[in-house]
């Protein structure tokens, strides 16, 4: 173990994310030996997330260290945070040296804006999927994107899946396959609805009202 290769693992965290897109690789990466965690953010006062959760950042943008994987989410209130050039000036200054810059769900947003997707395929949530587009990126319906170091997953759960194949990256497949059984990642939902191929034009249609409203806000 003493040989093991160490990674360090940056979470962009911000006011309005999605909790689960951060949390759910985190469970994953959290379970792998040799990895460093980072929960980054401006300062290191405690952030609001979207569904009312506090989160406390322990590593500002000023005291980062190079990392070897790059990740960010999305969110509910994401619009309020993606032009903040900060943000993007971190992402483009960690994005070039790090070994896989990543996204979950409207992360990827993020990262096209920061100019690290030009010429990349990506995912996305599914409500994000125009919104990517517009910015040049050829958009993918996995739950999981691999483009040459660029990962990304859909939307929200698939933060799972996505830590998974970094997983498996980086400590290779069996130790990937601990992890999952590990925290039991065995889904079985109760309905087959959790993509808009297989949910039907009106429901989707009914999340679309309420995801995009929500998007909008700008607090």
């Amino acid at each position: 173990m003493s040989n093991l290769q160490q990674y360090i693992i940056g979470l962009v965290i911000y006011p309005g994310m999605t909790t689960l897109d951060i949390v759910g690789p985190q469970t994953v990466f959290n379970a792998l030996p040799g990895i460093k965690l980072h929960r980054i953010w401006k300062a290191l006062e405690p952030i609001e997330a979207d569904d009312g959760m506090v989160v406390v950042p322990d590593t500002t943008f000023a005291d980062c260290p190079l990392l070897d994987v790059l990740c960010i989410g999305g969110g509910l209130k994401q619009m309020a945070v993606v032009d903040d050039p900060e943000v993007l000036e971190f992402l483009r200054k960690q994005g070039s040296t790090a070994k896989f810059i990543t996204s979950v769900c409207g992360g990827s947003v993020f990262l096209a804006k920061a100019g690290l997707l030009q010429g990349y395929r990506a995912a996305t949530h599914w409500a994000m999927r125009d919104e990517l587009a517009k910015l040049g990126v050829e958009v993918g319906t996995e739950r999981v994107v691999i483009d040459g170091n660029r990962i990304s997953g859909g939307g929200v759960t698939a933060g799972i899946d996505f830590g998974l194949k970094i997983a498996e990256m980086l400590r290779g497949e069996e130790a990937a396959k601990i992890v999952q059984l590990s925290i039991e990642y065995n889904p079985a939902p109760p309905f087959d609805t959790g993509s808009p191929e297989k949910a039907g034009p009106e429901l989707v249609q009914k999340a679309l009202s309420f995801v995009t409203g929500q998007l909008r806000l700008v607090v």
